[in-house]
């Protein structure tokens, strides 16, 4: 494997899939003596889990009832306004 001019390595999808290392997922580099170990960083999220938690937030100040969201998806409310 090589280094690229930009200091990038790509990490095999076996090992990838293996330690479940997904895009967008942060890892860390720890020295040692003469190697450098890779790994999740502390506190690392999946995507999955940051998704679940932006929605829980958003769903916060979300003020529709189950009904009005119904009939907004049926298009019953559609140009009335409401």
């Amino acid at each position: 494997m090589k280094i690229t001019s930009k200091g990038q390595v790509t990490i095999p999808k076996e090992l990838r899939e293996e330690f479940g290392l997904l895009p967008g997922m942060e890892v860390e580099f720890v020295p040692g003596e003469g190697e450098i170990r890779v790994r999740k960083a502390v506190g690392s999220r999946r995507r999955g889990e940051e998704v679940v938690k932006h929605l829980r937030e958003a769903g916060k100040n979300y003020t529709m009832t189950t009904d009005e969201v119904m009939r907004l998806t049926r298009g019953e409310d559609w140009g009335q306004g409401t």
